[in-house]
């Protein structure tokens, strides 16, 4: 009786454990009736038919990355790469996952690699490297496609590495020194012509700046000179008013025929030193002539004032 009720219980807990599932979060799991689909299990717990009813496939709805494994493409001007990536799906429809490919993971993974050939297999190499994004997004859109029948959503791909053969890496370094030291005597020369430009404008206004100022030079010293010419010219015409106003005191006349006769005297004198044979008139009486005439010259002009 005890062997019994021990193989009851034994049973008990083996169709309590068959019959009973709990499902975790972001899981589905796919059961089979009597071997063919019949429900797609939700996280939470479920109850199931012991014997009747299999517990077949289990898939993660998260979203997983899956590594593709590196392969030679030829690029459009028949290069090699050696090109690797990665990319992210996430199963969407859990029957379809079951059903559709006896493995979405290695199905996926080849389907990657023949697109990813045929889309650089369109490209030359230095696009492949400019246009990572463009290659990305065609892998993505032509996996999309495909993976739809397998109840998988294709995220996302990335290219992880672009490797060329040793030789084009040789050459691409070459071709960047090149273009470097292109750049450098570019900036070199350009460096130079501002330099000459800089000093051309420095001496432009130097000799604009000198020549303003001998303008200025000018200008005041023909300035300063008007000024001493008038100051000059006043300062005569105040002494010929100042001796015109002398003559007419009384004895200014003969103050003025004697400083004439004075001035005749030493005229001769002069002459007499600086030459040996020297004029003089015959008749004495024309120096008086002349004193007369120069004071008749002298009353003219003190009558013009």
């Amino acid at each position: 009786m005890e062997i019994f009720a021990f193989v009851l219980l034994v049973v008990a807990v083996t169709f309590v454990i068959q019959s009973v599932k709990v499902v975790p979060q972001q899981n589905a799991w796919v059961v089979e009736r009597l071997g063919r689909y019949h429900a797609t299990l939700t996280p939470g717990l479920s109850i199931l038919i012991p014997f009747v009813d299999r517990l077949a496939y289990k898939h993660s709805l998260k979203e997983i990355p899956l590594d593709v494994p590196s392969q030679i493409c030829i690029t459009k001007d028949n290069t090699q790469l050696t090109v690797d990536g990665i990319l992210y799906f996430q199963v969407t429809d859990a029957m379809r996952a079951s059903y559709g490919s006896s493995n979405y993971i290695v199905a996926i993974t080849q389907l990657a690699q023949t697109t990813l050939r045929s889309v650089i297999g369109r490209m030359e190499l230095d696009r492949t490297f400019e246009e990572r994004d463009i290659i990305n997004s065609a892998v993505v859109q032509a996996l999309d496609e495909a993976a739809l029948n397998w109840g998988v959503k294709v995220l996302r791909y990335e290219i992880k590495d672009l490797t060329p053969p040793n030789e084009i890496l040789r050459s691409m370094q070459a071709q960047i020194t090149a273009e470097r030291e292109k750049r450098a005597l570019i900036a070199a020369s350009e460096g130079r012509r501002q330099e000459q430009i800089n000093i051309a404008t420095g001496e432009r206004e130097a000799a604009i700046a000198r020549s303003e100022g001998e303008k200025q030079a000018e200008i005041n010293k023909a300035l300063g000179e008007a000024a001493a010419i008038t100051a000059v010219a006043d300062a005569s015409a105040d002494a010929i008013r100042k001796i015109a106003a002398a003559i007419q005191q009384p004895g200014g006349e003969d103050a003025v025929q004697l400083k004439v006769a004075e001035r005749a005297v030493e005229a001769f004198s002069q002459l007499a030193q600086k030459n040996n044979t020297m004029i003089i008139p015959a008749n004495m009486s024309e120096v008086s002539g002349l004193i007369g005439t120069a004071m008749a010259l002298f009353k003219n002009g003190q009558k013009n004032l």
